[in-house]
């Protein structure tokens, strides 16, 4: 088996998951990327290139990860940056686009742990990505912010039951670069404004708090937000 480090992108196509895979293959590393079209995955898979392939993934389908993943080796390090987009008020619910959401974020992280468990070691880590409207809802969040307050309650029961394996939780305000909030200037600058840093949160800096969960060894069953300090303020 490879020596090199066997690294797993849940949600690689794009954004966050992108940006890390693309630092790992950089580095090296054996990658594999998911996402929810088999021919744009393998595309991205290619653009990315060195050692990098794409597999076809669902989250919103728990019943069929397993079964996706089935030819996955051995893990190294996990990221699941999956997510689904929802403006879902109260008073205005649409209860099948909140299941789908959660099911993403919480039934189907959950799932990819539980079938790639058995293929990670003793060192091996992982990082699930939720984000700050768990503290900071807005409206229109109510099922983002339900989402991501799961993630940050998922990572202390997942540390636990999965030990020695750690797990923990980047919870990152609007990240500036991303594809979604690249063409939105007044909340990239209202964020910017918003930090003590007076900057926005880049993909940079996600990729650079992702290394640093999964490699320092101390880390284990911790939610770090990545802000700029907003939340002090």
């Amino acid at each position: 088996m490879s020596e090199r480090t066997q690294v797993v992108v849940i949600g690689g196509t794009s954004g966050i998951g992108r940006h890390f895979a693309q630092s790992c293959a950089e580095r090296g590393d054996d990658v594999i990327i998911t996402g929810r079209s088999e021919e744009r995955t393998k595309g991205v898979a290619h653009e990315i290139g060195g050692r990098t392939r794409g597999l076809a993934l669902d989250l919103a389908d728990p019943e069929r990860i397993a079964a996706a993943l089935a030819d996955v080796g051995r893990v190294d390090q996990l990221v699941l940056a999956a997510l689904d987009r929802d403006h879902n008020t109260v008073r205005a619910y649409r209860p099948a686009d909140a299941v789908r959401l959660l099911t993403v974020k919480l039934t189907g992280y959950t799932e990819v742990l539980h079938t790639l468990a058995p293929k990670m070691t003793d060192d091996s880590a992982a990082v699930l990505i939720g984000g700050l409207a768990s503290h900071r809802p807005y409206p229109g969040s109510t099922s983002v912010t339900t989402a991501n307050g799961g993630i940050g309650a998922l990572v202390r029961t997942l540390a636990v039951e999965l030990s020695p394996i750690r797990v923990s939780a980047l919870h990152p305000s609007i990240v500036a670069d991303t594809p979604f909030w690249s063409d939105k200037p007044a909340a990239r600058e209202a964020a910017a404004a918003g930090a003590l840093t007076k900057r926005p949160v880049t993909m940079e800096d996600c990729t650079h708090a992702i290394r640093f969960l999964l490699e320092n060894r101390a880390i284990n069953g911790v939610n770090l937000n990545i802000d700029g300090g907003e939340v002090l303020i």
